[in-house]
């Protein structure tokens, strides 16, 4: 198998579990979870940095400004993506935001496509079809604009994009990111810890130690996508996607009790055929190949 196929297979069942991990931080602000994030992040980045000892990377951003302001934009979207994800999650939207997860693949097929000149096949424009059917009809059901799921979509296709064709590697460009992003984080914490309304001040220790183990657990399935990127096509990271929103919309049901409507699941149900369609003439392919 694709190395990009296992890296970017196992970002998404990590992030399909994320909810398990934001409801432990529901009454800490969505803001202050997402610099915690950031900060412990970059962190645990330079830790596994100094024991790589890859630190050349440095000089090359520092004499290409272009680099830097590319990094600096996919940071910025990084930041919302996460930002209205945790607020999603945090206030009983779990399925809208694993509805923005479903429409990001139809997203990441358009930008392969428009920007990338990427060629799916017949099979994966069938594939897509019947997604974008599913979304469209979630979307009517849902009886207003999906703007979390939107906003989460359009947030991280556009990441993507920046990532695959990116010139750093997948724990340099991270650690760019969140380096980019370290005095945002360690100024908004310093402004909540002095009007008391921060974790550090009010929280307890168990509080404490989950925003701690943010770090890790944020790092580690973005660098698997980040990898992933790079080896295979937008396209393929499109239909794999759907595991981590598949994921999402179980636990929203099932463990959350968020409502929802029998009407909803002919969208669902058309989403999983979609992936079942190009599972299906991905095998086929490969065998052909195979035999060739």
């Amino acid at each position: 198998m694709n190395t990009g196929v296992i890296y970017a297979s196992l970002a998404y069942l990590a992030w399909g579990l994320f909810p398990l991990y934001f409801r432990q931080l529901v009454g800490v602000n969505p803001l202050e979870v997402v610099m915690h994030r950031t900060l412990w992040s970059l962190v645990f980045l330079l830790v596994v940095l100094f024991f790589l000892k890859r630190w050349a990377w440095l000089r090359t951003v520092a004499r290409q400004p272009r680099v830097l302001a590319a990094f600096a934009l996919s940071a910025a979207l990084l930041t919302a993506n996460w930002l209205t994800y945790v607020w999603a999650v945090q206030n009983h939207h779990l399925l809208d935001a694993s509805l923005g997860y479903f429409i990001l693949p139809l997203v990441n097929v358009a930008i392969g496509f428009f920007v990338l000149h990427e060629r799916p096949r017949r099979g994966q424009w069938l594939a897509v079809a019947v997604a974008t059917s599913g979304v469209l009809w979630l979307a009517v059901q849902a009886g207003h604009p999906p703007w979390i799921a939107l906003i989460l979509a359009c947030t991280f296709g556009a990441y993507g994009l920046l990532r695959k064709v990116g010139t750093l590697g997948a724990i340099e460009g991270l650690t760019l990111e969140t380096l980019v992003l370290a005095p945002v984080a360690i100024g908004v914490l310093a402004f909540l810890s002095w009007q008391g309304h921060s974790a550090f001040v009010q929280g307890d220790a168990t509080t404490l130690g989950w925003l701690l183990l943010g770090g890790p657990l944020t790092a580690t399935p973005l660098l698997l996508f980040a990898a992933g990127a790079r080896r295979i096509t937008l396209t393929t990271m499109g239909i794999l996607q759907y595991i981590s929103p598949s994921l999402q919309f179980a636990i929203g049901v099932w463990l959350f009790h968020e409502p929802f409507e029998s009407a909803r699941l002919v969208g669902f149900a058309l989403i999983w055929l979609a992936l079942l369609i190009y599972s299906a003439e991905g095998w086929r392919m490969g065998r052909l190949r195979a035999t060739a």
